[in-house]
């Protein structure tokens, strides 16, 4: 069944991870074996090959430079300036990709409806389609660089994403918008981007509401219900999405779906993390809404980690193909399978690019 995978820093690993990612899976594996600088080093589980063979033909594909205070303790750029330079960076590869016939970008409806059209029966060599999202807004040095960014094909922002942030702190962070922040919803509305409240803090989230009236999705998030912590939506939440027609990408990073994960000391097989607990996150937004109209998935994997921190099961982005049978074994018929695989993400995109 065609996916298309709402959030995948395809980019990050190529320019900051050094990953060829037009090579197979398990080339890109060996060539780091014994690498120590990262953790995840030798565990990706994506590439374009097992993007295609996995049918992923459509993502949202992301610029991602997080800038960081001399007093910040997470790791990011040290300058806005730099960051922007790295986004520019990712932004060259995926023009390389494109010329090189494996991906190509959509920016608008037509665009959008060739690719599906080309991926009803799609060639082994399809590319894959990507929209390009910037997650955390930091590089966004002023209201003229966003216009840039908008003319060259980008269709979403983050604002946030871990700590404290230019426009908006972020998960491990406390606080509200910024006046910045503010500023910045506002321009994104006049060019229309949309918003992902992924990763805003719950201040900085019902803010965005309030201010910001046009479209938003939330790329990768799961429920806090089942998984407690800032990371992960509340109902309330969730129902204020619901209300707003946005479209949730479910995660599969492993820490998102198991209560009490201990960075660096749990393990998805000391943990069992499996696709299924996946499902758990899908039944729950699905249940709260009446319909499955608002789930999607929005794998983030190989987003800073590799297979020790995703489920036990995916050693590739082609295993999430195992979710098709296991929401038909909890009773979803195909039609509402082919929503969460790939129908709500276009449907969203359709009724925003009118």
């Amino acid at each position: 069944m065609l996916l298309f995978d709402g959030h995948l820093d395809l980019a990050m690993n190529a320019i900051e991870w050094n990953r060829d990612l037009t090579r197979p899976l398990d080339e890109i594996r060996r060539r780091e074996a014994g690498w120590t600088d990262r953790r995840g080093r030798g565990r990706n589980v994506v590439c374009l090959p097992e993007m295609r063979r996995g049918q992923a033909g459509l993502c949202i594909a992301t610029q991602i430079a997080r800038y960081v205070a001399p007093e910040t303790a997470i790791g990011g750029w040290h300058s806005r300036e730099i960051a922007w330079a790295v986004t520019q960076a990712q932004l060259a590869w995926y023009r390389a990709m494109e010329e090189a016939g494996q991906m190509v970008q959509i920016v608008d409806r037509d665009g959008l409806r060739r690719h599906l059209a080309l991926w009803q029966d799609p060639p082994a060599d399809a590319p894959i389609g990507y929209v390009l999202s910037l997650e955390g807004a930091d590089s966004i040095l002023s209201p003229a660089h966003l216009e840039r960014a908008y003319d060259y094909g980008l269709r979403a922002i983050g604002p946030a994403h871990y700590g404290p942030g230019v426009y908006s702190p972020g998960t491990g962070a406390e606080g509200g918008l910024t006046a910045a922040g503010r500023d910045l919803l506002a321009q994104m509305r006049r060019l229309g981007i949309v918003l992902d409240v992924t990763h805003l803090t719950d201040e900085a989230f019902w803010e965005a509401l309030d201010c910001y009236d046009g479209p938003l999705w939330a790329s990768h998030n799961n429920c806090r219900a089942l998984v407690p912590g800032q990371r992960q939506f509340s109902d309330d939440q969730l129902r204020a999405l619901f209300a707003r027609d946005a479209v949730i990408g479910v995660a599969l990073d492993a820490w998102m779906m198991h209560p009490g994960w201990q960075p660096g000391i749990t393990t998805p097989d000391q943990a069992d993390v499996r696709l299924e607990r996946i499902v758990e996150h899908i039944d729950h937004i699905c249940q709260l809404a009446g319909s499955v109209r608002h789930c999607a998935i929005g794998s983030d994997l190989d987003g800073g980690y590799g297979y020790e921190q995703c489920p036990r099961d995916v050693r590739s982005i082609a295993d999430l193909q195992n979710l098709t049978e296991i929401l038909s074994g909890r009773g979803y018929p195909p039609a509402d399978i082919a929503a969460v695989f790939h129908g709500n993400w276009i449907r969203r995109l359709d009724s925003i690019w009118n």
